[in-house]
């Protein structure tokens, strides 16, 4: 039996709040499990305001909107990042400003950063890759002397920590994915966390297809009229149960994903291979576990061996700046993306996820540690292994 990348894991709850929702009469957005969900999220997340969205990429569709963006003005943001991160802005005219990523945590490089930003920069997306937090101390550094506000993209980091604080904190604008793929979710779904209060009111207003309907069945207003832009961007209140069962349960999920991930770090810590890097003063949220390749050749003869010993491995993004929509829409920073370039070509991710069993685990290491690649191959790049910094 193959074990494939990824598999959903059901919360204990989930089917009784799913039946629950869907016989309670309301199954539409912003019902009584869209606010138990909105509870524990920002708890999670030590958020002041949070709002369920239909998917990450409409939560930074939002952030877009609040920013009022405007044709010609630019947002920073990593090339090595999924294309919800650029085509929420390009939506608005905005330019994407592609910065490269660092070799060990594969984070935007935040030494790259301040040469990025000109009179035209608007905004600066951060996208905690993997699960592991981006040198959130520099780059707020950097933020704060431009006034330029930060958003964290952070599809990968629920859970996760920079210096003992929760990713999404950081930014006046946090994104949350709740993708099939994702530590927690509800097949699709996503959330905008508010942690500067000045959004927060027209956020509501942006997410209720423009309109004060949130204001009016509060009792705050007669009717509800239409006020601003926006679009319909509420999750059904069935998605919402299922979510809220997903989080009651993130402990026991995480749990399960850590140790999961701490086996693989452990197997391969003697491969001449480069491993997930966590620098010192990061929890990380255990999202995925990737290795480096010396080559793209090496990459797909793992790939084909790993499908061959019934493990379903793949790779993960293509550089955005060199992409035909990049390169359309966006431009590079100075410097260009040349470790974005190496890491995409040669990087292999692995099954992580809760419901992997210890024999579907030992199976995935005898994997890897059985591949041997073909006559001829390139030989490693040690170079590209890079000390993690403090």
């Amino acid at each position: 039996m193959q074990i494939p990348f990824n598999r959903t894991f059901l919360a204990e709850r989930e089917l009784e709040y799913l039946t629950e929702a869907a016989s309670s009469g309301h199954t539409s957005g912003d019902g009584p499990f869209t606010r138990r969900a909105t509870a524990l999220l920002r708890e999670l997340t030590g958020a002041p305001s949070a709002l369920l969205t239909t998917s990450c990429t409409h939560a930074l569709e939002i952030t877009a909107l609040l920013l009022d963006l405007r044709p010609g003005d630019e947002v920073i943001m990593p090339s090595f990042t999924f294309v919800s991160t650029a085509n929420a802005y390009v939506l608005r005219g905005a330019v994407p400003v592609f910065v490269d990523c660092r070799p060990d945590t594969l984070n935007l490089d935040e030494r790259a950063l301040e040469a990025a930003i000109t009179p035209r920069t608007r905004a600066i997306v951060v996208v905690h890759y993997g699960g592991v937090a981006c040198e959130m101390s520099t780059v707020l550094q950097i933020a704060g002397r431009h006034g330029i506000p930060v958003i964290e993209d952070n599809a990968h980091g629920l859970g996760a920590t920079y210096r003992g604080r929760p990713l999404g904190s950081f930014g006046a604008l946090a994104t949350q994915s709740f993708h099939a793929t994702k530590n927690v979710q509800c097949g699709e779904g996503g959330a905008l966390l508010i942690n500067d209060a000045r959004f927060a009111e027209r956020a509501e207003i942006l997410r209720e297809k423009g309109t004060d309907r949130s204001r009016f069945f509060r009792g705050q207003v007669d009717k509800y009229r239409w006020m601003d832009l926006g679009s319909s961007y509420l999750p059904s209140d069935v998605l919402a149960a299922g979510l809220t069962a997903q989080l009651e349960a993130f402990g026991e999920i995480q749990r399960r994903r850590h140790a999961v991930w701490a086996a693989y770090h452990a197997a391969f810590a003697d491969l001449d291979l480069v491993h997930p890097a966590v620098p010192p003063g990061i929890g990380h949220s255990a999202h995925l576990y990737h290795l480096l390749l010396p080559s793209l050749e090496q990459r797909q003869e793992m790939l084909k061996h790993l499908a061959e010993q019934g493990v379903q491995g793949t790779f993960h993004y293509q550089p955005l700046h060199s992409a035909p929509a990049g390169r359309r829409f966006g431009r590079t920073g100075p410097g260009g993306c040349p470790v974005t370039a190496a890491v995409a070509d040669r990087l292999v991710r692995l099954p992580l996820y809760a419901g992997l069993s210890d024999e579907e685990v030992a199976r995935v290491i005898d994997a890897v540690r059985s591949f041997r690649p073909g006559p001829g191959a390139a030989p490693a790049q040690r170079e590209h292994r890079a000390e993690v910094p403090s």
